[in-house]
């Protein structure tokens, strides 16, 4: 009786001095201020950021037990809206943890990271499996009183119950803490490889030392690699940086095959060196811990656990799709390297076009078949301007505005922040951070993020999301001018903000993209279309230096080349998909990464002069977390929607139909997980989605 008297007394002085430490940390406060309140960057120290995440986690903790332990029988109020109440301080603080990871990571974040992943693991699973929690849930799921709530609660009752038996809750104790350990040591591994992959990424680059380096590169290209030179502290005339947006521009100009090769290679091989920084046998060790979970979860492979709540249903249409479409897609990659091999063959070449080339020759090919030169188009894509040409798109079709304001703190000098309103009734919808520029310490690529999630249900909470990138900053003074790729880019995960900042729902659960994981791609994809409007191009693809509109000439050349180069976008895309997928459906065979992935893309009959979009030793989406493991094929899987849904449009009154794009906003983006995505999706078009649009918008053949 001692002991326990004094364990309560222990606890209870460390709970207090927990209570009396938050009352001086930052991060633990609400966010106050205009827009429903704004994260306070400017008070932020990166010292607060572990002991905030301690007590956030402890006290969302607590809040789940309250639920859980409350004596009255379970009602929807009680337990299912309660539920939608908690963690908001953990959410909060998570946000900017988030930010640091993905933007600012540094050698003293590494190591908060590696230990408070495996830790947030851990409390999601105490709250999973929480046998007492999950009764409750169950007992308004099966209530006969379910019928009187709303369509939104009886949905929110349905998808938090499906949540929870997704990870685990019907299972027996001992194979709960089985299934958390695993979960536990996951997350150390995805920060493990993650960091692996930045530290690649950040500190190798090509040297670049004379001018036979820079041959064949445009101005802004010289000037970019200047710059990268003087980040890495060189003294030579450029360097070409490990990261997406420096290597593909150099691939696709430079004229120095040798050089062009060794660039390629430092990109292909990130994460698969044989150094301290090689992923290969972490991914091992990911892909055998994740078939022990989905075993434990009573599934034949992780691929089947992981689409058990998706679209698709079961790997089987996931990849009935991927190789429908990969069949004429690698016929058409034969295509366009003959294309390019007769090229090679006039300029005097004696070698086989190899993957360093592809992107150089494509390029010589454009200019010879559409008279189109994507360097031309450039001249015309500045990233400020398109960025107004996005903010004119989400008007037209949503009814939005975008007001750059100055009163709200960042957390790095680059960002920006624009307060979005309804444009009819000026109501405010919430905050758009903008964070564009490459820099030491962020991820490569490009991604949206949702600081706060819209609700109204617990009052009008507007939402917070930012669209973050790493375009290639310029010299001062100078507009930013990016390629078409990169502008498409651009919109697409424009989309995926949007479908945060249209949300109108009650609940945070259900709220923006909040979706099945092959569905989410969708709304960020169908956006991708305005981007070639003559509206957007007229109007904001002015000329950098004359400020005029892009000319109806190349306007026509933009069009006539739509399906150039169809065959590598697509077998870039589908070779990651079908290894990810392959790679989960091999239940708990021991893998070996690079030897599977070089025989099953053997089998494939993968083309010589292409290399997956993301090789398996740096493919971020489904080693850095569990979000897009064994649901790479989502990209194409949305596709097939959104080149449907788009067509709804170009059948009706072209792109800005004001009732087409009503309707996209209610069924869309503004209902989140409200519906099932397969009623959404035929509440919008009428009909289930079908292959033919897709296989139209890249100049395919439809499958037999």
């Amino acid at each position: 009786m001692k002991r326990i008297i004094t364990s309560i007394l222990i606890t209870s002085t460390l709970l207090t001095m927990n209570a009396q430490n938050s009352k001086d940390n930052p991060l633990l406060n609400d966010w106050i201020g205009n827009y429903g309140g704004v994260p306070a960057f400017n008070q932020y120290k990166f010292s607060d950021l572990k002991p905030a995440l301690e007590f956030a986690m402890q006290e969302k903790l607590d809040e789940v037990n309250a639920i859980a332990n409350n004596p009255k029988p379970a009602t929807f109020l009680n337990t299912i809206a309660a539920l939608e109440k908690t963690g908001n301080k953990l959410n909060r603080v998570y946000a900017v943890y988030g930010i640091y990871s993905s933007n600012m990571n540094s050698p003293e974040f590494e190591p908060v990271e590696a230990e408070m992943e495996p830790k947030l693991a851990e409390i999601s699973d105490k709250i999973n499996q929480n046998t007492k929690l999950f009764q409750r849930i169950q007992a308004v799921y099966y209530s006969k009183d379910k019928a009187k709530l709303t369509q939104e609660q009886q949905r929110l009752v349905k998808v938090i119950y499906d949540n929870f038996v997704y990870a685990g809750a019907k299972l027996n104790a001992v194979t709960k803490a089985k299934v958390s350990q695993v979960n536990q040591q996951l997350a150390g591994l995805y920060t493990k490889f993650s960091q692996n992959l930045l530290s690649e990424e950040n500190n190798q680059y090509v040297e670049l030392t004379s001018d036979a380096d820079l041959a064949g590169l445009t101005p802004e290209l010289k000037s970019a690699a200047s710059a990268a030179a003087t980040e890495h502290k060189l003294s030579s005339l450029g360097a070409v940086a490990n990261t997406r947006s420096s290597v593909e521009p150099f691939l696709t100009y430079s004229s120095n095959r040798e050089l062009r090769e060794k660039v390629w290679r430092m990109f292909v091989n990130r994460g698969d060196n044989g150094n301290a920084q090689d992923n290969n046998a972490l991914i091992t060790q990911i892909l055998t811990f994740r078939a022990q979970r989905a075993k434990l979860m009573g599934f034949v492979s992780h691929a089947h656990w992981k689409l058990s709540n998706t679209m698709a249903k079961d790997p089987a249409n996931a990849m009935k799709l991927m190789l429908d479409i990969w069949k004429p897609a690698v016929a058409q990659v034969k295509v366009e390297s003959a294309d390019m091999q007769k090229i090679v063959t006039v300029e005097g070449g004696n070698f086989k076009i190899q993957p360093w080339d592809y992107r150089y020759y494509a390029e010589k090919v454009r200019k010879d078949k559409y008279d189109f030169d994507q360097n031309q188009v450039k001249q015309y894509l500045q990233l400020d301007k398109l960025r107004e040409g996005m903010f004119w798109v989400a008007g037209e079709l949503f009814d939005l505005k975008f007001v750059k304001v100055t009163d709200v703190p960042v957390y790095q000098e680059d960002v920006t922040v624009y307060q979005v309103l309804n444009k009819t009734t000026n109501k405010n919808v919430g905050l758009w951070y903008f964070d564009p520029y490459a820099r030491k310490g962020k991820r490569s690529g490009a991604w949206m993020n949702e600081y706060r999630t819209q609700e109204k249900f617990n009052g009008e909470v507007p939402t917070i999301v930012s669209n973050n990138a790493n375009f290639i900053k310029g010299t001062p003074g100078e507009p930013v001018l990016i390629s078409w790729d990169d502008a498409s880019t651009l919109f697409h995960e424009f989309g995926h903000a949007l479908h945060g900042l249209c949300s109108n729902v009650n609940y945070p659960t259900l709220a923006g993209t909040n979706v099945a994981r092959d569905y989410v791609e969708f709304p960020s994809q169908i956006l991708e279309n305005w981007l070639s409007t003559p509206e957007v191009l007229k109007n904001y693809a002015l000329h950098y230096k004359t400020n005029q509109p892009m000319p109806q000439d190349l306007l026509d050349k933009i069009e006539k080349a739509s399906h150039f180069n169809a065959g590598f976008n697509t077998v870039e895309l589908i070779s990651s998909a079908l290894i990810d997928m392959k790679l989960h459906m091999e239940g708990t065979k021991a893998i070996n990464p690079d030897a599977f992935e070089s025989t099953t893309l053997a089998e494939l009959n993968m083309p010589s002069e292409i290399v997956m979009r993301h090789r398996t030793p740096q493919f971020g989406h489904i080693f850095s977390s569990d979000g897009y493991s064994a649901g790479y094929y989502s990209y194409l899987w949305a596709d097939v929607i959104c080149t449907d849904a788009y067509e709804t449009f170009t059948q009706a009154n072209g792109p800005y139909d004001k009732e087409v794009a009503k309707r996209l906003l209610k069924f869309v983006f503004s209902s989140g997980n409200t519906t099932d995505q397969g009623d959404a999706f035929r509440s919008f078009r009428g009909r289930d989605a079908k292959v033919d649009a897709l296989m139209r918008s890249k100049g395919f053949p439809m499958p037999k």
